[in-house]
């Protein structure tokens, strides 16, 4: 496929002879399926590739009613070319300076979107669409490490997410991040959980070559000590459960008037460094500490949860696989991913441990019972 810029607007030749004409239409970063919702496409017809060169849409008359078929690889090429010139224009746009203000990054697009509604304009907030305390985090600044997560995470993981979707969401918060201006003021959120200790050194990671003052505001602290006192609720383990009023607040009232020094720094980078040579697939958060674990960690709990039910019936029978895992999220206080669950499962199926009725697409859609 052959490509080039004539901002907004961006062409692609695909053979034997048809242009694709897209109009960037935003400054925000396109996954795959917003390819056809966001922005405009025309077509058009050349006579002979070398035309390409010198091609104009402004100077020749689109197609009409006509539906391409395109390969799956040629619109990932598309999308990473406009995506390539929305992060071009969007550091050179004027736009972006009231924006620029601070900037606040979060490993989990719940959070990010409760940070979202609670912060007052002007704000940015960058999330990655992620559960850190699962799959590999081997080599994951590089792209050869990506690869091998996204990978791993296709080839276990049921999640009714596409694939192309989770890549390209991840892709667009490493754009995010590498486009915040210097000197800015990054704020980054975590709490008590697997997902995002193991998210906050990955980004600490990620910020390691820049000047800008990173602070970081512990979620699960400030929520503990200056709300949760105050309205009689519960304890959070998670920043997305603290509602947008109080993340407001939280900001507002108690957000770090000194930024992380290079000293610890350092240390998270340390720290960063041994989850980021490792390519063990679960991580727990225990006694104050982040912690590798056998992927078969939970599996004893598993066979005992379905046990457990299989007492309550009076004949052992097929129970769905999502009731089992409901049962150990609510025993977790919901510190366990339960797509992890549904992969431990499927793994104690195949070897035999639990019986199988229905197909295994998703966890809702089969049920298991212990082998006799």
């Amino acid at each position: 496929m052959k490509t080039k810029a004539n901002h907004p607007f961006i062409y692609f030749f695909i053979e034997p002879n048809v242009v694709f004409v897209y109009n960037i239409k935003t400054q925000n970063y396109l996954t795959a399926s917003e390819l056809v919702s966001v922005g405009e496409w025309e077509t058009f017809e050349l006579n002979h590739e070398d035309e390409f060169a010198r091609f104009d849409h402004e100077e020749s008359k689109p197609l009409e009613g006509r539906v391409y078929l395109m390969k799956q690889d040629d619109r990932n090429i598309m999308l990473k070319e406009i995506n390539k010139q929305i992060q071009k224009h969007r550091n050179l746009s004027n736009i972006n300076k009231e924006l620029s203000k601070s900037f606040h990054i979060v490993s989990s697009e719940s959070a990010a979107g409760s940070l979202k509604v609670g912060l007052d304009q002007p704000k940015n907030v960058i999330a990655f669409p992620d559960l850190f305390s699962i799959g590999p985090m081997w080599k994951l600044e590089e792209k050869v490490g990506q690869t091998f997560r996204f990978e791993w995470l296709f080839e276990n993981i049921n999640s009714s997410e596409n694939d192309d979707e989770y890549e390209n969401k991840f892709t667009n918060a490493l754009l995010e991040i590498e486009g915040i201006p210097d000197q800015v003021p990054i704020y980054i959120w975590y709490a008590n959980n697997a997902d995002e200790q193991s998210g906050v050194h990955f980004i600490v990671h990620l910020l390691r070559d820049r000047a800008n003052d990173i602070f970081l505001l512990h979620s699960t602290d400030l929520y503990s000590t200056y709300i949760s006192r105050k309205d009689d609720a519960q304890s959070v383990f998670y920043t997305s459960q603290i509602r947008p009023k109080n993340l407001k607040y939280i900001f507002e009232r108690f957000k770090p008037l000194i930024p992380l020094s290079t000293k610890d720094r350092i240390q998270m980078q340390r720290k960063w460094r041994t989850l980021g040579q490792s390519k063990e697939i679960l991580r727990l958060w225990c006694n104050e500490d982040l912690i590798s674990v056998p992927e078969d960690h939970y599996d004893p709990l598993i066979v005992d949860t379905l046990k457990q039910l299989h007492n309550e019936q009076v004949n052992k029978d097929f129970i769905k696989a999502g009731r089992v895992i409901g049962e150990i999220v609510i025993q977790m206080d919901g510190m366990i991913s339960d797509f992890f669950l549904e992969y431990r499962i499927r793994h104690l199926i195949y070897s035999g441990v639990f019986e199988l009725k229905g197909i295994p697409k998703s966890m809702n859609h089969y049920s298991v019972k212990l082998r006799s």
